[in-house]
């Protein structure tokens, strides 16, 4: 219990932030923003070394959750190399289907929109929109990956791009 706020995650701890990607707890500190104080988690993200203020009251919400365990980094690999879903031909519904799933913050939902999106690079090519989502959808997957893994990006980008071809 952390001033009437219940706490779920500790200084330390490694976590998820959806669209945002994966980093580690640094503080929890009292701040004043918009003449209201409240509690935020303190999240540093190593990718594009960002620092985050996630409200401690939202953080559910917003689908703040744990990273993903040795067990589920090998369950992503395998989405990855696995067979495509059907996806809509309609430009714009395939778009929002795969926005719906990397707001989701699900790490396998995210994956299945990178190894989609890159069949469907290779075989017919990319909008520029549905190119900036792989990349943010890639940068989102890699960052969980080195933090759950302890690994390098470079490593992690290598392993992703060797499962995908």
């Amino acid at each position: 219990m952390i001033g009437g706020n219940l706490a779920v995650f500790n200084v330390g701890d490694k976590v998820v932030y959806p669209m945002h990607g994966a980093g580690v707890i640094e503080a929890v500190e009292e701040r004043e923003v918009l003449g209201e104080r409240q509690k935020y988690y303190i999240l540093r993200i190593p990718l594009g070394d960002m620092k985050v203020m996630v409200p401690l009251n939202s953080a559910r919400d917003i689908g703040l959750r744990s990273v993903i365990s040795e067990e589920d980094v090998k369950k992503v690999y395998e989405i990855l190399a696995g067979a495509r879903t059907k996806m809509s031909s309609n430009w714009n519904r395939r778009y929002r289907a795969n926005l719906e799933k990397m707001k989701s913050g699900d790490v396998f939902a995210v994956a299945e929109v990178v190894r989609n999106l890159a069949y469907r690079d290779r075989e017919k090519g990319l909008s520029t929109g549905e190119r900036r989502m792989l990349d943010n959808a890639k940068q989102i997957l890699i960052s969980e990956l080195v933090v759950a893994q302890e690994a390098e990006e470079t490593e992690v980008e290598r392993a992703i791009e060797e499962v995908l071809q």
